[in-house]
């Protein structure tokens, strides 16, 4: 990609790339085999409920929180954006590698999903290209809805290269018992890592929120980070149907806005001004004009949001042309995030247990993280809709009719430079279960979503999908969500799904979603809507939990995770090893207009 880099980028990125070191491993191994319970223990002898943090009721509950707003202290202290230009002047603990180096699939921002047969019928593209929505004032003009129908991949693309998902591990997984996969499942791998990367001098994002394996108890009712951190967790949809625990993770995702919208504007932090500011970016990112809030005071930030003349307490506010207390200076613009906006997500094992509860496991595959370090209102190189409309459009020219493969900017220990005005860093499991930072090509995979897609607002998912309001802040909480239509549409996002992919899956593999809800091969659209919730849609079966974490297990042994993340103990079916000339493609018919925001007014 073609990228306007400012000076404060060009240092970040001309920063010491990994260099190995020849002891790394070795204070890894050290460290892991002091925490780690290994995976050879004696069935007979181990109690799962003696050694593990109960977290059972996390996704399934989202009540009996004893912290209230009042006693929720923001705290003032260092965060990442504070030190983002920071640079490494001694070579780095890990070895990360860098763009300069080959790689194993040169393409691997195309997922491995895109080469799922369809059969001519069945389309999960939707979800990912879109066109271009219209009288929308939207920042992403990608318009790359034609992915639906075509298969146009570079040259090097029309080999999958995700080769994992032609490999047999059933072997492996066999090998490991019901009660080994759930102790180390239900160990958490979260608190070890920072003072880790804080000891080899690291300089990208440290995790910095308190017992973020704990899950919802990590947060209050409304989902404030009970360390003060600022962390919020918000109640959203999972995006079809890769975050559907029915196909092999748990997930959840937090938002961070910078200290200056957790302030008044005497500069004092306030859980009121943090509010009214998390009201505005989302009605903002979602593009709505009013959004209703709890009950706060609008004499604490000294602006009438509700505009009805008076300073007073309100539950619902209009959007207004700027963000409030110290923050403002900044203009809010719609579908784009404010500057140093922060998400941090974490990718779980599935914790299950004898009574068929699904949770969000404490034990983490993946620990993923982005800051928005350009945006619409900077002094130097604003990112305004205009010049990402133009940052699309190169990419356009240099995939689609140059037919060259994608570069970014590496940084080193700080991740990956997307080139729309975020940088991506993520953390992965070593070998032995804990955290470490990821690879040049590791973190490359994640470009695949999070730059060029058509379907998503400012490179993010999540957010746009949360529920409206009040009503949707705290700890994700699948039970309380119906399954509501997307803007636009009529039907619930997820039996519109099932219809048009044919299942629950997007490399259209049999789940347990096919046992439930389909019989003889036919959909039963009733069955689907008699549910009370989306947690009877997309959960597993204990079952199936266990034998998803053991596959995903043998994967973390192998680490690698280059060659595929799907964790599949069976070679995939669905899936196309070439894409020739002759490979069928989905007919205009197939081809669905889609909106990722979601019409919580269902709900």
């Amino acid at each position: 990609m073609k990228y306007l880099l400012t000076l404060n980028l060009f240092l970040a990125a001309m920063m010491i790339n990994g260099c190995g070191s020849s002891n790394q491993q070795d204070d890894s191994t050290i460290q892991n085999d002091t925490i780690i319970t290994d995976l050879t223990i004696d069935s007979n002898d181990t109690d799962v409920t003696d050694q593990t943090t109960d977290t059972t009721d996390q996704i399934s509950n989202n009540n009996d929180h004893n912290v209230t707003d009042s006693e929720i202290v923001l705290k003032e202290r260092p965060e990442y954006s504070d030190r983002l230009y920071v640079l490494r002047t001694t070579p780095s603990f890990f070895d990360l590698g860098s763009s300069q180096e080959p790689m194993v699939n040169q393409e691997a921002l195309v997922p491995a999903m895109c080469y799922t047969k369809h059969e001519e019928t069945h389309n999960p593209c939707y979800v990912c290209h879109q066109d271009s929505v219209i009288n929308q004032d939207r920042a992403n003009t990608m318009d790359d809805g034609f992915l639906q129908n075509e298969y146009l991949f570079s040259d090097y693309a029309m080999t999958n290269n995700w080769s994992n998902l032609f490999k047999d591990r059933s072997a492996e997984v066999t090998k490991i018992t019901d009660t080994q996969i759930d102790t180390y499942v239900n160990q958490e791998n979260y608190t070890r890592l920072a003072p880790f990367l804080e000891s080899k001098g690291f300089i990208g994002y440290i995790p910095d929120l308190e017992d973020y394996h704990l899950g919802r108890e990590a947060f209050n009712a409304d989902g404030f980070a009970k360390d003060g951190s600022g962390w919020v967790a918000f109640n959203y949809k999972p995006l079809p149907s890769t975050f559907w625990p029915v196909n092999g993770s748990t997930d959840d995702v937090l938002i961070r806005l910078h200290k200056d919208y957790r302030k008044t504007q005497d500069g004092d932090l306030s859980i009121t001004a943090y509010k009214f500011n998390l009201a505005i970016v989302e009605a903002a990112v979602k593009g709505i004009n009013t959004i209703s809030v709890d009950g706060l005071d609008e004499n604490e930030i000294g602006v009438d949001l509700n505009e009805d003349g008076n300073l007073s307490k309100v539950w619902q506010i209009n959007r207004p042309d700027y963000y409030v207390g110290q923050a403002s200076y900044m203009p809010v613009e719609t579908y784009l995030y404010p500057r140093y906006t922060e998400f941090l997500h974490t990718v779980r094992y599935i914790g299950s247990n004898d009574q068929e509860e699904i949770y969000n496991a404490p034990r983490m595959k993946e620990l993923r993280y982005m800051i928005k370090i350009k945006s619409y209102a900077d002094d130097v190189t604003p990112f305004t809709k205009e010049i990402l409309a133009a940052l699309y459009d190169d990419e356009w020219q240099e995939k689609w009719e140059q037919n060259n493969a994608p570069t970014f900017n590496g940084l080193g220990e700080k991740g990956m430079d997307n080139g729309m005005g975020w940088w991506v860093q993520g953390f992965i499991e070593d070998a032995t279960g804990n955290l470490r930072p990821q690879t040049y090509e590791e973190t490359f995979f994640c470009m695949g979503c999070h730059t060029n897609l058509g379907s998503t607002l400012d490179q993010v998912f999540s957010f746009a999908r949360k529920i409206d309001g009040e009503k949707g802040w705290g700890y994700i909480n699948l039970k309380s969500m119906i399954d509501v239509p997307n803007v636009g549409e009529e039907e619930g996002e997820i039996l519109t799904y099932f219809k048009r992919v044919g299942g629950g899956s997007e490399f259209r593999a049999q789940n347990d979603i096919h046992e439930r809800f389909y019989d003889n091969g036919v959909l039963n659209e009733e069955k689907v809507k008699s549910v009370e919730s989306i947690y009877e849609l997309i959960t597993p079966s204990r079952t199936s939990a266990l034998q998803m974490n053991k596959a995903y297990k043998v994967l973390v042994e192998s680490q690698d995770y280059v060659s595929g993340r799907e964790g599949n103990g069976e070679p995939v079916q669905n899936v196309y090893q070439e894409i020739e000339p002759t490979t069928p493609t989905l007919p205009l018919d197939k081809h669905y207009k889609w909106d990722m925001r979601l019409n919580w007014s269902a709900q």
